[in-house]
């Protein structure tokens, strides 16, 4: 069987990636956080692990990296620190795991022969959109610390590929939303205050911005359309999004519908990025990776978002009653 290395693999995407990696027959070494509890997050939810290897340590730590990464096998790079917000208090952890941490699992892969590394990528790369739909070819622009260390590991990561022949591959997914995400993360945090029966607000920040959205098992199948034809794609980046958007606001309006619960909304200050960091639009153009593999999003478009919307409220609402008070440490 081909062992693909997952970083981040305890997280939202990367749990919901070794899950279908797993369901496909591959052998998954997952590479978790090490944690005193030695937590392996989302992956204790998966049914299927007879062949799933765990490794522990941080993506940094270079002795992890040579235990971590197959012979002959593949590197889908998902560690990250994703939050943006953090990212303007703390942009030194950034650089330390978002360009140093791509950059170690770079060079421990040029001694393992390895088929090939995926670099997960973002759209926040673009920055606010300069014209849509936004195809790899926009204008790549740091808004914030966070943008700006995912753009530096994507032109990394291509390097390596110019200059030492390392088969790269970049994936940028468009917004991801569905079950298992943080509530970090706008459509968590609104689903958790209409859930919140001690209250008859939402707090939120801007509403005013656009996104497009990937229900969680698209993202997830993108990086397996990516694999499947991965001689196709080597040496480029590719998009993938739903090419449907939606503003915040009309997001908040959806889900009091889905859910059947209305309240009010309260705009806090302390929850709006600085303006210029602001990214006001995002819609992506997908026909590449559709042209080149078989990915095809299966809750594109307003019908699809709607679907996606309440597959995830329902999640969020079985999970509150079994866990309930624990959705802020989902």
């Amino acid at each position: 069987m081909t062992e693909i290395l997952v970083t981040g693999a305890g997280g939202f995407i990367g749990s919901w990636v070794c899950q279908k990696l797993l369901e496909r027959g591959f052998q998954v070494r997952a590479l978790c956080r090490y944690t005193s509890t030695n937590s392996i997050g989302w992956l204790d939810s998966l049914e299927k692990k007879d062949n799933l290897k765990l490794f522990f340590g941080d993506i940094t730590d270079k002795n992890v990296a040579k235990q971590a990464i197959p012979e002959d096998g593949y590197v889908i790079n998902m560690a990250a620190l994703i939050g943006i917000p953090y990212s303007y208090e703390a942009p030194d952890s950034y650089i330390n795991t978002n360009i140093k941490g791509a950059v170690n699992y770079l060079n421990e892969s040029l001694s393992k022969n390895i088929r090939g590394f995926i670099q997960t990528s973002t759209s926040e790369t673009y920055g606010s959109a300069q014209y849509v739909p936004i195809d790899e070819l926009h204008p790549a622009v740091g808004q914030s610390p966070y943008a700006a260390t995912k753009i530096a590991a994507d032109q990394l990561a291509l390097s390596y590929f110019k200059s030492f022949d390392l088969p790269v591959v970049i994936l940028r997914p468009f917004n991801t939303y569905g079950p298992r995400q943080s509530n970090r993360a706008f459509i968590p945090t609104v689903i958790n205050q209409l859930l919140d029966k001690n209250s008859d607000q939402i707090l939120l920040g801007n509403l005013n911005s656009f996104r497009d959205f990937n229900y969680v098992e698209d993202t997830a199948n993108a990086f397996l359309a990516i694999l499947d034809s991965f001689d196709n794609c080597i040496g480029e980046a590719f998009n993938a999004s739903s090419n449907f958007q939606i503003s915040m606001k009309q997001i908040v309006e959806v889900l009091q519908q889905v859910s059947g619960i209305e309240k009010k909304i309260i705009i806090d200050s302390s929850r709006v990025r600085p303006q210029k960091s602001e990214v006001d639009r995002l819609m992506g153009d997908n026909k590449k990776i559709i042209d080149r593999t078989k990915w095809n999003p299966s809750f594109s478009g307003k019908d699809g978002f709607i679907k996606g919307l309440s597959k995830t409220f329902d999640w969020y609402k079985e999970y509150e009653l079994k866990y309930p008070s624990s959705n802020y440490i989902i």
